[in-house]
């Protein structure tokens, strides 16, 4: 069986809305195992500060940096994001001056040699800021870390706020790649959604980015939003295949009003859509960029079959992390900056989510960490059995049993059986040699996931698989 999937079969798998209805539960989206729900409040810092001791004992391990930019100047009230609202002019020089004392408390405890893969620049909107404190930070990164001739350097971008001497100061600090904001092109949901944004001031951001060389550019969008119908939906779709990006990111719209309050006035305004017509709008959407060439990676991310993305994918080395699918294998996160999340082979931290608690303990000399997670040798075999299921939709048990020195099947003998279901309906493929995911499951990857999911976190405090 090949490591990778197949371009054919990931390019014209038709979806089957019947399973699909019967099996899209409330689950994790599976960025991290366990999920970020389980992530603990009284995590001993010392056995964080072991964790990166560990974690940097070699000089060759790749490493992937977030940092996390909260303003925004307007509010969008679908957004489930950690973000800051004002218009303080000054609430972005303020805040690189602590992500710089943030640095400076973590970076001692690093291996500076260690080659830095990934940078990923998000929000908040990171095209708040000026292109003389794009240089600020630019120059932080770089002074501080040492970035690989190849590295990946990607910005998350609002076209509502960005201007051509923003992109000339992002493509001065390195960064090569950008993720555009549209959600939705139609006036009627902007409107209802609080983001009022033309498409003409997408082509213009495109127009501007493929001038200044950036290398690749990816589309947010948003299915189940507020007054959306399939055809506007499938508009909204046909509006940004016109500016032939090689990414696209197609989000599940996730109602959490009780995480995201702004989004109550939805359901009193009777704007939601019914689930019948969310699953509709996300299957055409669905047919419609498989019919346009894009490879379906999984979950909510589609690719040219050109795109590295859809290459790892294939090559069976695509990886998970907290932006979403990846292709920096093995790589290390470290995230700065207010709720950023970091990863190590062993563990996970998460800072502060409020700007005082974050300022607080930096201020202290202390890393702000308000939640994190020691793993046990438990917790690292599920999540390579279901980073597998993620990234390569398939696990070969010999492999695995070879990387994690256990025998996988009788180890995972209870969850294996427990995929009766899922092989019966088509789901799936059970062998002597491993799991196969089948067209009809790759929309439902978290399901077969979550059999392996020993946390058991409530249904509640999740999105829905589809």
């Amino acid at each position: 069986m090949k490591p990778g999937i197949d371009e054919h079969t990931a390019t014209t798998s038709s979806l089957d809305l019947e399973l699909i209805r019967k099996y899209s539960i409330a689950g994790p989206r599976y960025t991290s195992y366990p999920p970020a729900t389980r992530f603990e409040a009284g995590v001993e810092r010392s056995a964080l500060l072991a964790a990166i001791a560990r974690d940097n004992a070699s000089a060759d391990a790749p490493l992937s940096l977030y940092f996390h930019l909260p303003f925004c100047k307007s509010l969008c009230y679908y957004c489930g994001c950690n973000s800051i609202i004002t218009k303080n002019p000054i609430a972005a020089i303020e805040y690189l001056g602590d992500l710089a004392r943030e640095v400076a408390l973590v970076r001692p405890l690093m291996n500076r040699a260690r080659p830095v893969r990934q940078v990923h620049l998000g929000g908040g909107t990171p095209t708040f800021l000026t292109p003389e404190e794009l240089g600020i930070l630019g120059r932080l990164i770089r002074d501080n870390f040492t970035l690989a001739d190849d590295c990946e350097f990607g910005v998350e971008i609002d076209p509502r706020c960005l201007d051509e001497a923003q992109v000339a100061a992002l493509k001065a600090i390195g960064a090569n790649r950008a993720s555009l904001g549209v959600q939705d092109t139609n006036p009627d949901v902007q409107l209802a959604i609080h983001r009022w944004q033309p498409h003409d001031l997408n082509r213009r951001a495109v127009d501007w980015l493929r001038g200044a060389g950036f290398t690749s550019i990816n589309f947010d969008l948003i299915y189940g939003l507020p007054l959306q119908t399939r055809d506007s939906f499938l508009r909204t779709i046909d509006d940004v295949l016109e500016l032939h990006p090689d990414r696209l990111s197609v989000f599940s719209y996730a109602h959490v009003p009780w995480i995201r309050p702004a989004q109550r006035q939805f359901e009193r305004r009777h704007q939601l859509c019914t689930p019948e017509e969310k699953l509709a709008i996300f299957a055409a959407g669905h047919e419609r960029l498989l019919g346009a060439g894009f490879i379906d990676i999984g979950l909510d991310h589609f690719a040219r079959p050109d795109d590295e993305l859809a290459i790892a994918q294939r090559e069976g080395t695509l990886q998970r992390n907290f932006q979403g699918y990846s292709t920096a294998a093995g790589a290390s996160l470290y995230g700065f900056g207010v709720s950023s999340i970091s990863s190590t082979e062993d563990s996970y931290r998460q800072s502060h989510k409020t700007l005082e608690d974050w300022r607080r303990d930096i201020a202290a000399g202390a890393l702000p960490v308000e939640r994190g997670l020691i793993l046990t040798e438990d917790d690292r075999r599920r999540r390579a059995i279901i980073m597998h299921l993620m990234c390569d939709r398939r696990v070969d048990y010999a492999a695995l049993s070879r990387q994690l020195g256990i025998d996988v099947t009788g180890y995972f003998a209870a969850e294996i059986s427990g995929l009766l279901d899922l092989e019966a309906d088509g789901l799936l493929r059970r062998t002597e040699t491993g799991i196969e995911m089948l067209p009809r499951g790759f929309p439902l990857l978290r399901v077969a996931a979550m059999r392996f999911d020993a946390t058991a976190a409530p249904a509640g405090r999740h999105s829905m698989t589809v």
